[in-house]
């Protein structure tokens, strides 16, 4: 979510009543920009997470809002302000597509600002979450209930399925979002570092302490710290957190000073922490300390909405290139055992073989890394093209490989285009499934061929 004082929303057909609320709202860290309908040309903009419009007898002024062509681009949502008894009106709103409505003659600061935060937070590029599919969008509404009642949360979910997103999340949309967010992974560092790096250490108190210095959980005062792969952590550490969730003081290494902390930890785990528990590899007490409250992040093939426009966040900007329709296709067709990270180095790699023109199917290397049949013993295939998607193999990461970044898309374009041609009937079938043209692929036969690859006269006319 964009953080507070990044917050901004057009306000159209403002009212001079409405002033205090925007002194309110702008109190809150929401800046407000007032707008007739006549200037709408020059403040549309993607810098807006929200439009707030007041409606008065009929939705004259709504049609041309939404039949705005700067409107059509940027999408952006609508809050309907109508009088209380001009329910009707609301309701004919609503039919309209306006993303809620909200009474204008009523004291309302707080449900204005919860509602804002919350299309601030839908609309945030930054973030590798996307609250497009159903599921996704229950785990958001949940995820802002738990957030206001500031109680310690335990993330579980699959690798790589955006924990430290929603943990942000979370610190964004409670009262601390003002305050620091501090990441520490429980598994990066040894057992001695963690303990300095978590409780901090006071001067003299080991060989090189020549100052003193504070611990993540004194860094995170007033805001949130995020204990991520928490059921990693040593059971030594596991007592110490344990007694600081307990007393909410910690005392750094070498230290005999109580300080109070201020703080609201969220933890993440993709393991059976309960499982753990029987393994006696965590502790039950600190479980039940950290999972005042549980929200599970279910994998990326459980949200599958979420997966296109995860994609084409993860493009970078307008001009990017964009998707094929076989594209999107296979993504959604994917199993992503990496979920949301596989799928942006997916995106990252078609970034790249793309070249800066659409992203076709043959662009697309996903991370299941296999081993080809090996048709020379003192050579390994580099790319295989197989249920219309491209792996690659080992031999493309291992360190002693110096082939330049062009002659690896120019082969991986070769086997890609030799496997489709093998596979299929003919050169249009052929070209079909690599998702370009038939004269795309005679003419990249035909380079291919002047460049010394072995590609016979047939397949190069």
């Amino acid at each position: 979510m964009a953080n507070e004082n990044r917050i901004s929303v057009l306000w159209i057909n403002h009212s001079e009543s409405d002033d205090l609320v925007m002194d309110q709202l702008a109190n809150k860290g929401i800046a407000i920009r007032k707008v007739s309908l006549s200037d709408l040309d020059g403040v549309l903009s993607d810098q807006f997470q929200l439009a707030i419009i007041n409606l008065s007898n009929n939705l004259d002024s709504l049609k041309v809002v939404q039949n705005h062509q700067k409107f059509l681009e940027t999408s952006l949502p609508i809050l309907a302000r109508v009088s209380r008894d001009e329910f009707e009106l609301g309701i004919e709103a609503m039919k309209r597509g306006v993303s809620n409505v909200i009474a204008s003659d009523v004291d309302n600061v707080n449900e204005i600002s919860t509602l804002i935060k919350s299309y601030a937070l839908e609309r945030d590029t930054s973030s590798s979450f996307v609250f497009a599919d159903p599921i996704s969008r229950k785990l958001l509404a949940l995820t802002q209930r738990v957030a206001a009642a500031d109680v310690a949360v335990l993330l579980s979910g699959p690798t790589g399925t955006g924990k430290e997103v929603m943990a942000r999340v979370i610190h964004e949309s409670s009262s601390r979002h003002k305050g620091p967010f501090v990441a520490f992974n429980c598994a990066a560092l040894p057992e001695n570092l963690a303990e300095d790096m978590l409780f901090g250490h006071e001067k003299g108190s080991f060989t090189g302490a020549l100052s003193s210095q504070a611990g993540l959980f004194e860094q995170a005062q007033g805001g949130t710290i995020f204990l991520d792969e928490i059921g990693e952590m040593p059971l030594h550490l596991q007592v110490k957190l344990l007694r600081v969730l307990q007393e909410k003081k910690v005392t750094r290494l070498g230290g005999q000073k109580m300080i109070d902390l201020d703080i609201r930890i969220v933890a993440a785990t993709n393991k059976e922490l309960k499982k753990a528990i029987l393994n006696r590899e965590f502790r039950e007490d600190l479980y039940f300390r950290l999972s005042a409250f549980k929200l599970t992040i279910t994998a990326l093939t459980e949200r599958p909405l979420d997966i296109i426009p995860l994609a084409e966040q993860f493009l970078n900007g307008e001009a990017s290139p964009n998707l094929s329709d076989e594209v999107k296709s296979q993504l959604l067709n994917y199993s992503w055992p990496g979920n949301v990270r596989e799928l942006q180095n997916v995106i990252t790699r078609a970034l790249v073989l793309a070249n800066g023109q659409m992203i076709e199917t043959r662009h697309l290397i996903f991370d299941d890394i296999q081993l080809d049949d090996v048709t020379d013993n003192s050579e390994q295939r580099v790319f295989s093209h197989t249920d219309n998607a491209i792996h690659f193999n080992k031999k493309v990461l291992e360190p002693e490989s110096t082939e330049s970044l062009s002659n690896v898309v120019r082969n991986s374009e070769y086997r890609t285009i030799m496997s489709a041609l093998e596979n299929t009937r003919s050169r249009d079938q052929a070209a079909r499934l690599l998702g370009i043209s038939t004269r795309t692929l005679r003419h990249k036969l035909q380079r291919l061929r002047e460049d010394g690859m072995a590609v016979t006269r047939a397949y190069a006319r």
